[in-house]
């Protein structure tokens, strides 16, 4: 990242990267230095610093604060990234969704937002945010893609994605964006943290709710079910509706294409779209 970069041109990660560079300079603590306070290494704190990780972790923002003695300066900024490029009201789901041990997630329109490529995320922001700046477009599509380290990082979290048919047969944007979102499911499938089916049109009616949804499951054996509608999203603990949610979870994955299945149908629509 160059020094000389206006600020209103950077990304969140980039100003933060940014403002923890600036306070180590003024404090006149080395990166080697800052690496063994905040518990990472020297090239953590480079990758951070050059805006370069997909996010920083709370340690280490929590680590910079007590090196720097700027009380909770950055475990708050590196909050407020979170939380700013999302609805407030999408927020509580997302703290959620980055404990879960198990996420169970159903689309029926568009390809499920946590494995969305960036070209993909970009155009349905787009769309969803048509009055909205071109940088801060690109602040969203970069808080989607940080979602993916619930199922790409070193935790233990668990990703189950069922796409109805109609997610990859609505073309956003043009064949080439779509062609890299294929691509990038299958990569996603061939990830021994995820599995990926897909409900064909062949199916009929779905087995359940047309509506999406998503089933939280935690190591404490709490289950959280979570329903969106176009006013907001909604968080359900009550036994019984989970407890219906996960019995439709289980129809749906019963009609739906096997894995195998369900790769040479998106391989084959990859196809399509580069003849």
């Amino acid at each position: 990242m160059d020094e000389t970069t206006p600020s209103e041109h950077l990304n969140p990660l980039q100003r933060f990267g940014r403002d923890v560079r600036q306070v180590r300079l003024a404090r006149k603590i080395t990166q080697k230095h800052l690496g063994t306070a905040t518990g990472y290494s020297e090239g953590y704190v480079c990758k951070v610093e050059s805006g370069s990780l997909h996010r920083p972790s709370e340690k280490f923002a929590k680590g910079c604060d007590t090196a720097f003695g700027t009380g909770e300066l950055f475990a708050g900024m590196l909050r407020r990234i979170d939380e700013g490029e999302h609805p407030s009201w999408f927020v509580p789901y997302l703290n959620l969704e980055r404990k879960a041990s198990r996420v169970l997630k159903y689309e029926t329109n568009l390809v499920t937002g946590i494995v969305q490529t960036e070209d993909y995320a970009r155009a349905v922001c787009r769309v969803s945010n048509p009055r909205a700046s071109a940088e801060a477009i690109e602040d969203k599509v970069a808080a989607r893609r940080r979602r993916r380290e619930v199922f790409e990082g070193n935790g233990s979290s668990r990703l189950w994605v069922i796409l109805h048919e109609a997610c990859l047969r609505t073309v956003v944007s043009n064949t080439e964006v779509m062609a890299g979102q294929f691509d990038y499911l299958l990569t996603v499938a061939a990830s021994p943290r995820a599995e990926l089916q897909v409900t064909p049109f062949s199916t009929g009616v779905p087995a359940t709710s047309t509506m999406p949804f998503t089933v939280l499951r935690f190591t404490d054996s709490r289950t959280v079910l979570y329903t969106e509608t176009r006013v907001g999203g909604r968080m359900h603990d009550s036994e019984q509706t989970v407890d219906a949610a996960l019995d439709d979870y289980d129809l749906l994955r019963a009609h739906a294409l096997s894995p195998d299945e369900s790769l040479t149908l998106i391989k084959t629509l990859l196809k399509e779209c580069r003849p």
